[in-house]
């Protein structure tokens, strides 16, 4: 493999006070963005908060404020219009609604076709969320979250020790809540698309992380008289040129998406780099500091 980056000596371990800071901040947000979305002030998706969404295509695109004018003067409240002007197509959401949901999609794909017939709408999706099943499927995410990382949690607490195990759960964590955050601030919808690019943050976060692990735990067998610090910075400083061909490579790719895949999988692929770009940080500054806070100077080299 080739080297981009050879011979570093960079102390990770001698900055990790003040990144702690920065982690500290990311986490504190992303909790305080779960604490207001699940209280309902955050930018939930159709999948949690409930209500219909429709997804019109046209021959020819309408104005927006045309369609907004003509939905409004049904009678509907809370109408959310998006236009993907690439594609012709026009995205129509009501959330939280408790009337029937049927009557609220009939009644846009109505107004629509008669109001714009000349354009050639067609319904291309509906879809539709009691607040029951919108609540049951917020607490399923959730779910699916914890279990993960309880999952990360047996697997490195058997393949190498239970501090480390700690440490990459709360590196998970710090990525998850660190990407959920920024999407509360910027006003991003969370839906069960952005759950499924935080479980796939979560499997990319593990895995740079073992690779850091896994040569931390060599070194440990053939430097026993090192300090814990020192073994650290090495063993991150001996597989930064792997981490950092490994986190390019995944960042173009989720870049391409992001600027080229279209404004359907924006907020996807907006996640992913995000989760590319924290998940790699974690892995130096959070797993790694965690196992020497966790185990001191006193680690144990066995395994």
């Amino acid at each position: 493999m080739i080297e981009f980056i050879k011979n570093t000596a960079i102390d990770f371990m001698g900055k990790r006070k003040f990144m702690f800071l920065i982690s500290g901040a990311l986490v504190g947000l992303g909790i305080f963005g779960l604490v207001m979305i699940w209280s309902g002030h955050g930018n939930e998706g159709i999948d949690f908060a409930g209500g219909t969404e429709v997804q019109v295509k046209f021959q020819k695109m309408v104005p927006l404020n045309q369609a907004r004018a003509a939905l409004e003067g049904t009678g509907l409240k809370g109408l959310q219009l998006q236009e993907l002007p690439t594609v012709n197509k026009l995205i129509v959401m009501v959330k939280g609604r408790q009337e029937t949901l049927g009557g609220i999609s009939n009644s846009i794909i109505s107004t629509l076709k008669t109001k714009f017939a000349y354009a050639g709408p067609v319904v291309d999706l509906t879809t539709e969320v009691g607040p029951k099943v919108g609540g049951r499927l917020r607490k399923d995410a959730i779910v699916a979250i914890l279990f993960a990382t309880i999952g990360i949690l047996a697997y490195i607490t058997m393949r190498f020790q239970f501090r480390f195990s700690v440490g990459a759960a709360i590196a998970t964590f710090h990525d998850v809540f660190a990407v959920l955050g920024i999407f509360y601030l910027l006003g991003k919808e969370v839906n069960l698309i952005f759950i499924s690019a935080l479980l796939i943050i979560a499997g990319y976060s593990l895995t740079d992380t073992v690779v850091v692990f896994d040569r931390i735990r060599e070194n440990m067998r053939s430097m026993l008289k090192d300090p814990v610090e020192k073994i650290v910075n090495k063993s991150i400083n001996e597989v930064l040129s792997r981490t950092a061909i490994t986190s390019l490579t995944v960042l173009f790719s989720s870049l391409a998406l992001l600027f080229f895949g279209g404004e359907v999988i924006h907020d996807f692929a907006l996640a992913i780099t995000l989760g590319v770009i924290v998940g790699t940080y974690s892995s130096w500054f959070v797993a790694s500091p965690m196992v020497i806070l966790i185990g001191g100077k006193t680690i144990s080299r066995r395994r």
